[in-house]
């Protein structure tokens, strides 16, 4: 029996600056850019799907991109945080 699982896929790849920031170094915001999501077997079947899916990745420079697969009922176990 085939399982498909949804998969979130992410890079640290590319540069965020604060929101009222104009550009300076000490202003870059280290983060995580999500790259899509999308289903699969596994990870690279998920990974596959995700790019034919979503040609314009390819015109991108991203390269590394990783993942992490989603528990089933991952749209239920939203938490909301404030600072």
């Amino acid at each position: 029996m085939d399982i498909t699982r949804e998969f979130i896929f992410l890079t640290s790849e590319g540069i965020t600056y604060q929101p009222t920031v104009h550009g300076d170094d000490k202003d870059i915001v280290e983060n995580l850019q999500v790259i899509g999501f999308a289903s699969g077997e596994n990870a690279e079947q998920a990974f596959s799907n995700l790019i034919r899916e979503n040609s314009w990745l390819k015109k991108h420079s991203f390269k590394n991109i990783f993942s992490y697969p989603l528990c089933n009922n991952y749209m239920n176990q939203r938490t909301d945080h404030e600072i």
